[in-house]
């Protein structure tokens, strides 16, 4: 069976166009989202799965999640309005970096969660997946059944063809026909709801039926130039042509081999096919003509292995046995050259060469590294290995082996990180401790005033405070007034006992003074408290323009001391936790190495003894041809001298 699925980085990019413009799983309503709205943190997650960097996506994701569950006020938060679309995303972003474990129950809380159907819906789709890819069939059943109703459009297609495959695996195979019946008319999806649908109907035990449906998926138009589409269509022509020729049906098996594209990844098995065909047939001319093709091209693949006693032993049938011996010649020395190759590959694998290939940089920024291996001449294990290297399970490990990789060079980029952090504490720790006891000396000195000055504004606050409960004119009294009844008094009490007619005239005088200046003051009054009480407001804005001096000053000394204070202790523990997680990443990259070396060296050894066997009959069977045309040539001589 074969999926389709849109290309990793198509995939984030439109995730991210979700984000950004459309309505999170959770809301009811759908609405356009401003651009002010948008979260930047998780924009930044999608930007990083868009350049298929799931760990730094993954880390982001976590940490801005962590920082929205943290909030108070979660409504606040910008990525409230993605809440949903950020909770899928961690999933997906786990699953894609093969934390299916992580994934599954991420997704699995969405499921379970209290989401309306279209959400739960998605999420079942997503488990289902999980659960598909993991290999967990039984569990992929129960969870796909779970949908009900309708999907997002952007996943609907999707979800019917990995329901298709489900019951494909589950042998319900029935259902998953009458499921890609409705997919086979989607565009884009045909030949791969065509080509599972005959996979299914064969099996079923409707064989003809089947073969019909492998013709037609055979046979599909393409649009444009679709890999993909191309690649299932030479699928589907090559099942059918080696499915007839297991059916002793060469002849019409040679049609559909000789459908699949020259230059596709099918193309060598379906020439050797084609080939054999002919061989079956007992048509060696026809035999010549794929298998001739499939000569010239690279001696490390296994079709082409195969060609070179293919095509000898076709011009052995065509009695050309001197052609056929010098072909086994060539044969018998291609296989020796591979068979030191691939003795120098094993070799080269138990040397580390391999690993050593894998993590190079240059190669894994190229999107055909695997590809590119074959380039390299300090590599040669790499040449064979091309089958093995495309296999699912080879691939898993070589990932995480790449991934293992990756994680050991950020965990020494993270302990040099740490030595710089450490080198900034101690320039800061440098800088400012010689100017803190200086500064906070002053400090000191400018903190007393401060107080000072607040206690004495908190004094005339009291004392206004009590005017207003009980009025007491003398205390707004101006300095001028104050100093003129000072001197009333004085000459009052000069003339006290004075009883002459000028003492009566002063005494006279000083009572006149003193009530005009008393009535100034009681009358006075209420403004002078207003205008008390207007002042101290005024002075209260410089007291909060002071205090907000105070406050910053406090605020930048304990920055400045917490910018290389109390961190010593933090490094110390992320440099332990780091290299204790460096112990595990290493065990586990030699864990991975050990199982990779097993699968390469096992493959190699395979190709080895395949090869050896090839030789073997290659040399009797070059040795026979030579015996034959030895014996075509004497009768012919015997032939011309005959009367």
């Amino acid at each position: 069976m074969l999926s389709r699925s849109l290309p990793s980085r198509l995939l984030w990019c439109l995730l991210w166009c979700l984000a950004a413009g459309a309505v999170a799983p959770v809301q009811a309503a759908e609405t356009r989202l401003p651009g002010s709205e948008r979260d930047l943190f998780l924009g930044e997650a999608f930007y990083y799965a868009g350049q298929e960097r799931f760990f730094d996506a993954i880390s982001r994701l976590d940490a801005e999640l962590l920082q929205y569950h943290r909030v108070d006020e979660r409504d606040r938060d910008p990525l409230h309005i993605h809440a949903g679309l950020a909770h899928f995303s961690v999933g997906d972003f786990e699953l894609s970096y093969r934390m299916h474990n992580k994934a599954g129950r991420a997704i699995a809380a969405v499921l379970e969660g209290n989401v309306r159907q279209s959400v739960r819906n998605e999420a079942a789709y997503r488990l289902a997946r999980i659960y598909y890819e993991k290999g967990d069939h039984e569990n992929a059943l129960l969870t796909i059944e779970r949908i009900d109703g309708a999907l997002p459009e952007r996943v609907r297609d999707d979800e019917r063809l990995l329901r298709a495959q489900i019951y494909i695996v589950n042998d319900r195979h029935a259902d998953a026909v009458e499921v890609l019946r409705r997919l086979e008319r989607v565009p884009g999806y045909e030949g791969f709801a065509g080509y599972n649908m005959g996979v299914a109907l064969i099996q079923q035990g409707d064989e003809r039926r089947g073969l019909a449906q492998l013709d037609r998926a055979g046979q599909i138009r393409v649009r444009g130039h679709d890999p993909a589409a191309l690649a299932i269509r030479d699928k589907a022509n090559l099942v059918l042509g080696f499915h007839l020729l297991q059916g002793e049906r060469p002849e019409e098996a040679a049609q559909y081999l000789n459908r699949v594209r020259l230059e596709g990844p099918f193309s060598n098995r379906a020439l050797l096919g084609s080939g054999w065909s002919g061989v079956a047939q007992a048509r060696f001319d026809r035999t010549l003509v794929p298998w001739s093709i499939l000569y010239q091209r690279n001696p490390t693949d296994k079709a082409v292995q195969e060609s070179l006693l293919g095509v000898p032993y076709a011009y052995a049938n065509l009695d050309m046995h001197g052609r056929a011996a010098l072909l086994y010649g060539e044969a018998l020395e291609a296989f020796d050259r591979e068979l030191d190759r691939l003795h120098a590959s094993i070799q080269s694998i138990r040397d580390g060469h391999f690993f050593r290939a894998m993590v190079r940089e240059e190669i894994r920024l190229d999107s055909n590294w695997l590809v590119r291996l074959r380039e390299l001449p300090e590599s040669p294990e790499t040449w064979y290995l091309m089958e093995l290297m495309a296999s699912n399970d080879f691939q898993t490990l070589l990932k995480n082996y790449l991934d293992l990789e990756d994680m050991r060079q950020r965990q020494t980029a993270w302990l040099t990180d740490l030595d710089a952090y450490e080198d900034v504490i101690a320039r800061r720790r440098d800088y400012y401790a010689p100017l803190l006891p200086g500064i906070d000396a002053r400090f000191r000195v400018l903190d007393s005033m401060i107080r000072l000055r607040m206690e004495q504004r908190q004094s005339l606050d009291d004392r206004l405070q009590r005017l207003l409960v009980a009025p007491d004119p003398k205390m707004l009294m101006t300095a001028d007034e104050r100093l003129l009844l000072l001197q009333l008094d004085r000459i009052e009490d000069e003339y006290r006992s004075d009883q002459s007619a000028t003492g009566e005239e002063v005494r006279r005088r000083v009572a006149r003074l003193r009530g005009r200046a008393l009535w100034d003051i009681e009358t006075a009054y209420p403004q002078r408290l207003t205008d008390a009480f207007d002042n101290l407001r005024e002075l209260d804005q410089h007291v909060q323009r002071l205090d907000e001096i105070y406050a910053g000053y406090v605020r930048t000394r304990q920055a400045a001391t917490q910018s290389y204070q109390g961190y010593d202790e933090r490094i110390r523990n992320a440099r332990a936790r780091i290299r204790q997680d460096q112990d595990r990443v290493a065990q586990a990259m030699k864990g991975l190495e050990h199982m990779l070396e097993r699968m390469a060296i096992a493959e190699l050894e395979a190709r080895r003894d395949r090869l050896e066997q090839y030789r073997v009959r290659a040399r009797f069977a070059m040795a026979e041809s030579y015996d034959r045309a030895v014996k075509a040539q004497q009768q012919a001589l015997i032939g011309e001298g005959a009367p």
